[in-house]
């Protein structure tokens, strides 16, 4: 696996190296010891699967925070994505930044979003699935979000929004930092 940092602390785009044959490719797609090496505290204890249906549909910003805060790693299985990692931690270096991936079935990158930062994503095809890892088992109390559009963070979604939950609409909006 290669490890790209990001200009979020702690996000990194993880990707795939396939070995290659006849038969097609193996490459590992997690492993503790090298999310370790690079500095990433990842045990997963939940595993989930989103499948959403239409093109331009955002999921997010979903965050968990205490007594849960949430670690994730995010993998697109079929069609794509472009998944997002907001800084929404108070005293980061990096709040208020984000950084977006676009995750396909065949590009072979993931996206690792370190806790205390929010997620979503922008599905780029219709019956887009994803897969994604959490440090966290899910908790009601400790759920939460950010707006898909909030200023402060300005995350540029690449195409028209077609589909959004109300939930995802009424997130509150992040405090600008002083």
């Amino acid at each position: 696996m290669r490890f790209t940092e990001t200009a979020v602390n702690g996000a990194f785009i993880v990707s795939l190296e396939p070995r290659r044959d006849e038969r097609g490719f193996f490459a590992r797609a997690f492993c503790t010891t090298e999310f370790a090496e690079h500095g990433i505290p990842m045990t997963v204890v939940q595993t989930n699967v989103s499948v959403t249906r239409q093109r331009g549909t955002v999921r997010g910003l979903h965050l968990q925070s205490e007594p849960a805060p949430e670690a994730k790693f995010v993998r697109c299985t079929r069609g794509a994505i472009f998944d997002v990692a907001a800084d929404v931690r108070p005293g980061s270096a990096t709040y208020g930044k984000w950084v977006g991936v676009e995750l396909t079935e065949h590009n072979g990158n993931a996206l690792y979003v370190p806790e205390g930062c929010a997620h979503g994503f922008q599905t780029l095809t219709d019956d887009a699935a994803i897969l994604y890892d959490t440090s966290a088992p899910y908790t009601p109390d400790a759920a939460g979000g950010v707006r898909y559009d909030d200023p402060v963070l300005n995350v540029e979604w690449p195409i028209r929004v077609t589909v959004m939950s109300q939930q995802d609409r009424q997130w509150p909006l992040l405090e600008p930092s002083s």
